[in-house]
């Protein structure tokens, strides 16, 4: 009888713990990782924030929470490697200041969860960034560091010359090479390559890329100069559609130095902007077989109301050009980890973090409009459903995590091991305020 008795005290136990083998389950989704190469339908266990399971079926009883997903595609949380987002300075017509917007209103709504500044702060303001914005927000903030040490406050700090030293912009690459993931050089007017040649010794010193916004080209400072004779291999070059005068197109064709540079790893990138993406610079692009290795957003004041709006917009635009959303998920998920040499996220590998993005396509007709006003119609678009950080839902759009509001206890609360609106309470392990 004490045999039986024992037995049977150990079926209760494993079963017990086998009903907490996840926190959260989202079960029949479509997931999308690119770094595995997995494109299939799915179900995917979250537990202690970190992708615990990925199988072709999970038993719902295994898990704390689950979620239907079904019809819905999941994908790691998206990473927007150009935002500027040091708000709060109060400093007008400045990107270290009200140009930049605070991070958190606009990233889980839309599936993003991981930003990187580029180049709002340079190494004189950085640790005032970090006070005010990256050690405040719920979102991933990183950043690339401005070559001028006043960051991007305008044109009288961003044509100083006599401000652009690699040598304290490296030592404070290194200080905070957790959060630092490279250098920016951007809207510089003039002739000279001293912006990209000290981001260049910089970014050397401290072992990270640099990013350039090119501003313009002069005969003296070219784009072919650039990719050929500066960059190095991850270095990158956003606002890779724009028009005007940086020479993307050359009499209405691609720049002959673009294909031969990126097949060398040069890194093109997307930086839609208020004024970097033109319908006429793109569609010649795509027909030449010139595509972005990263798609994002330049958000700020000027471009999230107009053209750009937001990431998925700009995704969506890139899928209304041909391209596929498998090749789109890659580009705002994987690719941008690499690219910032943070691999540890863009994925969904059982022991990742757990940030991830439930998309849907809704089908449609859907315009989508350039920095200069042209619009581009297009049949499907990106809505985030659901957006997780570190395994909690932190972006519900229609509910799909919650309960009818008449079939609930009287007394339920959200559980903190997969709600990240929920206060920790009796019972339940505390939820950290922020992670990196």
């Amino acid at each position: 009888m004490r045999t039986i008795t024992c037995i049977a005290t150990l079926m209760l136990v494993s079963a017990a713990a086998h009903g907490q083998d996840f926190d959260l389950l989202l079960q029949g989704g479509h997931v999308i990782d690119g770094k595995n190469g997995l494109s299939a339908v799915r179900d995917v266990g979250i537990k202690d924030g970190k992708v615990a399971a990925i199988e072709r079926s999970i038993d719902a009883s295994r898990a704390v929470k689950t979620v239907n997903v079904s019809g819905l595609y999941v994908t790691p949380g998206l990473i927007d490697i150009h935002v500027h987002v040091y708000a709060g300075t109060g400093e007008r017509g400045s990107y270290a200041g009200d140009n930049s917007v605070y991070p958190d209103p606009f990233t889980y709504r839309t599936g993003v969860t991981t930003v990187v500044d580029a180049g709002s702060s340079g190494w004189r303001n950085f640790e005032d960034f970090k006070d005010r914005i990256i050690d405040r927000s719920r979102t991933r903030v990183l950043a690339f560091l401005n070559i001028v040490g006043n960051g991007m406050r305008g044109g009288r700090y961003e044509q100083n010359m006599d401000d652009m030293d690699a040598k304290p912009t490296a030592e404070m690459a290194l200080k905070h090479k957790d959060l630092i993931v490279g250098v920016k050089t951007a809207h510089f007017n003039g002739p000279e390559w001293k912006p990209v040649d000290q981001a260049i010794a910089a970014g050397k010193i401290a072992k990270i890329p640099i990013m350039v916004d090119f501003g313009r080209a002069y005969p003296e400072r070219s784009l072919a100069q650039l990719l050929n004779d500066k960059f190095r291999p991850g270095d990158i070059y956003t606002h890779c559609y724009a028009g005007g005068g940086r020479g993307e197109l050359l009499e209405g064709r691609v720049n002959p130095a673009i294909l031969p540079a990126q097949k060398r790893g040069i890194i093109f990138d997307v930086g839609h902007g208020g004024g970097s993406f033109v319908w006429a610079t793109a569609v010649q692009a795509f027909k030449e077989g010139y595509y972005p290795n990263s798609i994002s957003t330049d958000l700020h004041i000027g471009s999230m109301n107009a053209g750009m709006k937001d990431m998925l917009n700009v995704m969506s635009k890139i899928m209304a050009l041909g391209m596929s959303l498998d090749d789109v998920i890659l580009r705002s998920t994987w690719n941008p980890a690499r690219e910032i040499q943070h691999e540890e996220l863009g994925h969904l590998s059982v022991g990742a973090i757990a940030d991830v993005a439930v998309l849907r396509v809704e089908k449609g007709k859907f315009g989508f409009v350039d920095q200069n006003g042209g619009r581009m119609d297009g049949n499907q678009k990106l809505v985030a459903e659901l957006t997780l950080r570190d395994g909690r839902v932190v972006w519900d759009l229609n509910g799909l995590s919650r309960l009818p509001w008449d079939k609930m206890p009287a007394d339920a609360r959200g559980d903190p091991r997969w709600d990240g609106f929920a206060s920790p309470g009796r019972g339940s392990r505390k939820q950290g305020t922020r992670k990196q």
